[in-house]
Parts: structure tokens; sequence; C-alpha cells
């Protein structure tokens, strides 16, 4: 990354002592080195941050989860976001924890790399007609909201698929092939990849394997129950109805991360799932 960075945004998981005591001491060490610092949270030193504004950088202090909310933030703003891990798996963060003095350098000299991941646009029909539109970066749900399964209709670039009388259907991206897909029993698919996964939760069906789609396909799900749940990413939730129709399609518009330490995406699948690899004789 060479652009000169001027401005920084601090997402901070509101209600973690150690993020929210983090933040504090970068917003020091930001101010010192004379870049503007927002902030998410009521942080000295810091600017709140209005959706108005515009940053070189957001810095995350937290999980995934406030990695996902900090993509929400800055996806359409051309702004990297970089995770320093405070939760547990934390896939989307640094393998390795930095030092809050290698961060600090890090960002002043611009000495980060960025990476595109592909995301995933939603579009939910009634009656015909598109009532709401969005996006995830990890994945998208149709879930059954009660005691109750759900039956689904699937269909892929326009022709039927099958019909699940199931849990959830998941559609996840590389990027959250490691996330719930991934506990579902799905592929491991590297972020370089350019695909879709697709696979039903607990399906009552003879055919209801995980499957890898084309970006450029479009997966239709169509609800013939009376009722379930849209869920994107765990943050955005839209209760569905009867005969309602969700339309997934890979979106154009990447969200970008950046990472102080450049690792492999193997290296970070060993390192966040303790993988055995003793013995092992490369350079």
């Amino acid at each position: 990354m060479s652009k000169k960075i001027t401005s920084v945004l601090l997402v901070t998981h509101p209600t973690r002592a150690e993020a929210i005591s983090t933040a504090t001491e970068l917003a020091k060490l930001f101010n010192e080195k004379k870049l503007r610092v927002f902030s998410t949270i009521n942080t000295a030193g810091t600017t709140p941050w209005q959706d108005s504004e515009q940053a070189d950088l957001a810095l995350v202090l937290g999980g995934d989860g406030t990695m996902l909310r900090a993509a929400e933030l800055c996806r359409g703003k051309s702004m990297p976001v970089l995770g320093i891990n405070l939760g547990h798996v934390g896939f989307l963060a640094e393998v390795e924890r930095p030092t809050l003095a290698q961060i600090t350098e890090a960002i002043f000299n611009g000495s980060f790399t960025v990476e595109e991941r592909m995301s995933l646009n939603y579009q939910l029909l009634r009656g015909g007609k598109e009532i709401l539109a969005g996006w995830a970066l990890n994945e998208v749900l149709v879930e059954r909201n009660d005691h109750q399964m759900i039956d689904l209709f699937v269909q892929i670039d326009h022709r039927p698929l099958s019909r699940w009388w199931c849990d959830s259907v998941i559609c996840a991206t590389p990027t959250g092939s490691t996330a719930y897909a991934y506990s579902a029993g799905g592929p491991v698919v590297w972020p370089e990849v350019d695909a879709l996964v697709l696979l039903p939760l607990a399906a009552h069906a003879l055919f209801s394997r995980p499957m890898v789609v084309s970006p450029q396909s479009e997966i239709v799900i169509d609800l013939a129950s009376a009722s379930a749940d849209l869920n994107a990413d765990g943050i955005r939730r839209t209760k569905l109805e009867l005969n309602d129709r969700i339309i997934l399609t890979s979106a154009k518009e990447d969200v970008l991360l950046a990472h102080i330490k450049p690792a492999t995406f193997t290296d970070r699948l060993v390192a966040k799932f303790k993988l055995p690899v003793e013995g092992w004789r490369g350079e």
C-alpha cells in the first residue's frame, strides 16, 4: 500500500473493556503522528464518526462481528478494513496480533497489503415487487423462525434445482465459507476463488449436498411456508412471508481487507484452526 494515510477510523466493540482501552491508546499514538482519528464510540482524542465522513483506513478492535459492522460502514468508500482480533476465532483479522507500536507505524507508513473480498447481493420480492435489497460479506440465510422447518424451492440460472424441507439454506461467499457455512459442513473456499457456496441445513431430501456455484449465476429461493427469516451476516434480519422470493447474486463491489503481516490463506487456516503441521520439511 503506497497511499499516504492521513486519517483513520477506529471501529471499536462498544462493551469490551480491552477494545475500549486499546482504542484510547491508539488514538493517542495516532494523534502524535498528526493523523486525524474518527471513532464509532466516544474515545478521547477522536472525532465522532458520521456516515458522510471519509477516512483512509478503518481499524477494527473486536472480533469478526465488529469486522462485519466495519465492512458495512466502509463498503463503497474505498476504505480498507484492518482487523486486530480481540475475539475468538477472528478469521478476518491478523493471524498474529501486532503491538500497538507496530500498528501505528504500519498505518502511518502505509506498509500494509490490501486484498479484495467478494460480497453477496440479495433482493426480496413480494408480489413480484422488490421491497428490500441488501448485501453480505459472509453469508445470506433463509432460515426458520420457530420450531417448524421451512419449505423452500431453489432455482439456479432460471432452472429448478430442488425443493427442500429444511432448517435453512445458506449462501456464502469465499470469506463466509470459513464461517457459518463451514460449521454446517460446507467446503473451505480460498478467497482468490470467485465462487458462491450453497448448502441446505438439515434438509429432508435425498439430494442436499453443499454446492459450489459460479459467481455469474443467479440463485432464487421461493418460500412455500407461512413464514421464515432472511438473515444477512447475522446483523441484518428480515421477516419473510409465504411466496416471498429471494434473489442472490455476487456483488460487483468488493470489500477491501488490509493486513499488516502478509500471510497466505493456508497459513491462516493452520493458525486459526490449529491444524497439525508438525514435521513439515518445507522451507
